[in-house]
C-alpha cells in the first residue's frame, strides 16, 4: 500500500466526503472549497459529515511510492499498475478511518483516481464528483507527461511545472489575479520533484477508463470550467450524458481547469447537492 497523508478538514458522522487533489498541487487546494461545503451543508440542514482532503501519493506530505511498490514499469517509464495500487490505498485509508463508503470527489488527476476506484471497488462508493477530468486515456498526447517527469527528475526541481501557476491567453479572470498566482506558486514550490515525476508516470500508465461512466449506479456530479483547455463542457457534458440520469452537470463561466480553487462556491454547491442526493 502507498502511504497517504490524510487532512481532516471537518469531523462528523455519516458518510465522509473525500476530496482528491489535482496535479501539480496537493490536498490544500480543497481547503477553501471545503469551508464553503461545510457552510452550505449546514444551511441546507444536512447532518455534519466528515470532510477529508488527503494528499495524493507523491504530493504534499505523501511520499512518492518507490519504483518497486509502483508495480510494473513500462519501457517508456510509465507505471501501468500504479493507479490501481493507489485506488487500493485510498480504500485502505477509508477502512482505517472506520468507514465502508464515501462520497468521492476528484478534480483532474483526482478524477482518474475516483473513476478507477469505482471500477475496482464500487462497494466503497456512495457518490462521485468528477471535476474537470476525463475517463479516456491520454493517447499520443500523453507523451508530454513523460517529458515532464524526465525534466523534474533531471533538474531535481519544480520548475518544469511552474507554468501551472502562470496565466495564459484565454484563462479565467481568477487565474490572472495576483492572489491566485501567488497561492499556486507557493503550493507548487512545496512539492517534491520526485513526486511530481511519479504522478505523471502513474497517470500516463493508467488503465483506459472510458467504459466506466456507463457502469456508474450512484449519484454523480459532473463539473466543468468553460475555459478549461482540456476538460471544458464539450468534453464533460457528454461524460455526464453517458452516465445518464444519475448525473447532474454544472458548467462554470469564466473558469479554467482548477474549478475548486477558482470558483469554490459553485463547486461547493454542486458537491452539497450531491451529498444531499446520496443521503436521500
Amino acid at each position: 500500500m502507498f502511504t497517504i497523508h490524510n487532512r481532516i478538514l471537518r469531523d462528523g458522522d455519516g458518510t465522509p466526503l473525500i476530496l482528491v487533489n489535482a496535479y501539480p498541487v496537493d490536498g490544500r487546494m480543497w481547503t477553501v472549497c471545503a469551508e464553503r461545503i461545510a457552510a452550505l451543508a449546514d444551511e441546507a440542514g444536512l447532518p455534519a459529515f466528515p470532510i477529508w482532503a488527503p494528499d495524493m501519493p507523491g504530493s504534499g506530505l505523501s511520499p512518492a511510492p518507490s519504483d518497486a511498490a509502483s508495480g510494473r514499469r513500462a519501457a517508456n517509464g510509465s507505471y501501468p499498475d500504479a493507479l490501481d495500487r493507489m485506488a487500493e490505498s485510498y480504500v485502505e485509508l477509508l477502512y482505517r478511518g472506520g468507514y465502508e463508503k464515501a462520497v468521492w470527489a476528484g478534480l483532474s488527476m483526482g478524477g482518474y483516481l475516483v473513476t478507477d476506484l469505482y471500477r475496482l471497488h464500487p462497494e466503497t462508493v456512495a457518490g462521485i464528483a468528477l471535476c474537470d477530468t476525463m475517463a479516456a486515456s491520454d493517447g499520443v498526447g500523453g507523451e508530454a507527461r513523460l517529458a515532464t517527469s524526465d525534466a523534474c527528475e533531471q533538474t531535481d526541481s519544480v520548475e518544469p511545472v511552474m507554468h501551472f501557476a502562470q496565466p495564459a491567453d484565454g484563462d479565467s479572470t481568477v487565474k490572472k489575479t495576483p492572489e491566485f498566482i501567488e497561492t499556486m506558486t507557493a503550493w507548487i514550490r512545496d512539492q517534491n520533484p520526485a513526486g511530481l515525476a511519479w504522478r505523471q508516470r502513474m497517470t500516463y500508465g493508467r488503465t483506459d477508463l472510458a467504459g466506466v461512466p456507463e457502469t456508474v449506479r450512484v449519484p454523480v456530479a459532473v463539473v466543468s470550467g468553460e475555459l478549461d483547455p482540456t476538460s471544458n463542457p464539450s468534453v464533460m457534458r457528454p461524460l455526464a450524458e453517458r452516465i445518464g440520469g444519475n448525473a447532474t452537470f454544472t458548467a462554470i463561466a469564466d473558469c479554467g481547469h482548477f474549478s475548486a480553487v477558482e470558483h469554490p462556491d459553485t463547486v461547493a454547491a454542486a458537491l452539497v447537492d450531491l451529498v444531499g442526493r446520496v443521503n436521500a
